[in-house]
């Protein structure tokens, strides 16, 4: 009996493989979209990306992987389309934004300013968006990726693909796992160096004491983690401390500016403005 591969299982009609192209893809495009809306909007080239290392912007590849998953079932029309993708795209919003809370104790982005939001984590504006996106990524942009991805699967061996997709499985998976931990790192060391009151003072400062103890990974996390690179790649990393007031980690180093270059002679935006951007 020939041995199936793997990669070739299908979940919802959709090949393993082809899932993960189009989180990376979709990922990487949410990373440019995002990138060019702070551009546009508020003069400044920022770091959106989700991971220390790659331009992936993960909620656009959840997001879009789990509409493209489900599609199949609401796809009557553009109108079941933008109600299939509004409630999908507002789902899904809400569980990251609540996960990313859980583990690393930060939110990468917060509503609570926007009208008919729920606990910040959704509102009806991007909700929509979410919506206009789904007609647009079923009808036009997916099409596309597809015929890409058939060229690909034609173009290379099964082998090839198959080790390229491993390794870039292993890649994220180590650059999701390290993200985690840096900023778990760095968000103590804000903490207890800067007096931030949170509710389990008493835990972080711990955590904090023996991380100081091992002079070799101290050493390691400041050198490759430390506050200016932890900044540049997540500017707008908040935390929420005990009297539950929004704590911006960029405005507790004013010293390192929290973006890659900014055209503020022709925006005229303040710092304060890129503290609130959406993620």
């Amino acid at each position: 009996m020939e041995k199936v591969d793997k990669l070739e299982y299908k979940i919802l009609g959709i090949r393993i493989w082809k899932i993960f192209v189009y989180f990376i893809v979709y990922s990487i495009l949410g990373y440019i979209i995002e990138t060019l809306f702070a551009i546009a909007t508020m003069g400044i080239w920022e770091s959106r990306q989700s991971f220390l290392y790659g331009p992936f912007l993960g909620i656009y590849g959840v997001g879009a992987v789990i509409i493209l998953l489900f599609s199949k079932y609401f796809d009557k029309n553009n109108f079941t389309l933008f109600i299939g993708g509004y409630i999908l795209g507002t789902f899904t919003e809400y569980i990251l934004s609540f996960l990313i809370e859980v583990i690393l104790e930060t939110r990468w982005w917060d509503y609570s300013g926007k009208i008919l939001n729920i606990n910040g984590r959704v509102c009806l504006l991007y909700s929509i968006f979410w919506g206009i996106l789904t007609v647009f990524l079923v009808r036009k942009i997916n099409p596309k990726i597809d015929k890409l991805c058939n060229k690909i699967q034609e173009k290379i061996s099964r082998k090839l693909l198959k080790t390229a997709v491993s390794f870039l499985i292993i890649f994220l998976f180590i650059d999701c796992m390290l993200t985690v931990y840096a900023q778990d790192q760095f968000i103590t060391r804000m903490v207890v160096e800067r007096e931030i009151p949170v509710y389990n003072e008493d835990e972080v400062k711990e955590k904090y004491k023996r991380v100081k103890n091992n002079k070799n990974l101290d050493k390691f996390i400041n050198t490759f983690w430390g506050n200016e690179k932890m900044i540049k790649t997540f500017p707008n990393i908040k935390i929420q401390d005990k009297n539950n007031n929004t704590v911006y980690l960029s405005n507790l180093l004013p010293e390192i500016k929290p973006y890659y270059m900014k055209a503020s002679c022709f925006w005229g935006r303040s710092k304060k403005t890129v503290n609130v951007i959406k993620k």
